[in-house]
């Protein structure tokens, strides 16, 4: 089996996150690790509202799948790690706003996320 690592295009090569991928490209599939709010321009943190968070999430993931060559829309699944079950409806609000049409299968679940962060993201697409 062949493997293929795409990194997030802003991240620099000295700010290590864990013994992981950004995304990884396998056959037609590519797999995208759990994102959280990190400006890959800063290697840091960026904490915020739900909203605020989800919104850097989820462009740090369209930013490796474009890497990757795909885009949202060929997201499948996505499993979502939310500190706070309460933030769901606003979470989910701003969620709403990257996907249209038909939305990826999606499972959410309420984790104990370190750091004061609200939500982590992965995902996975069907490269075209």
């Amino acid at each position: 089996m062949e493997k293929q690592r795409i990194t997030h295009p802003q991240r620099k090569e000295d700010f290590v996150t864990g013994a992981y991928s950004d995304g990884v490209i396998v056959g037609d599939l590519m797999f995208v690790s759990g994102q959280t709010p990190v400006d890959f321009a800063t290697s840091q943190v960026v904490l915020g509202t739900i909203e605020e968070e989800t919104r850097r999430v989820l462009n740090n993931i369209k930013a490796i799948l474009e890497t990757g060559g795909a885009s949202l829309d060929n997201v499948v699944k996505v499993t979502v790690h939310l500190a706070d079950s309460d933030d769901f409806d606003r979470f989910n609000a701003e969620y709403a706003t990257f996907f249209t049409g038909v939305r990826p299968a999606r499972t959410t679940v309420e984790s104990g996320l370190k750091h004061g962060i609200k939500v982590e993201i992965d995902v996975i697409a069907k490269l075209a």
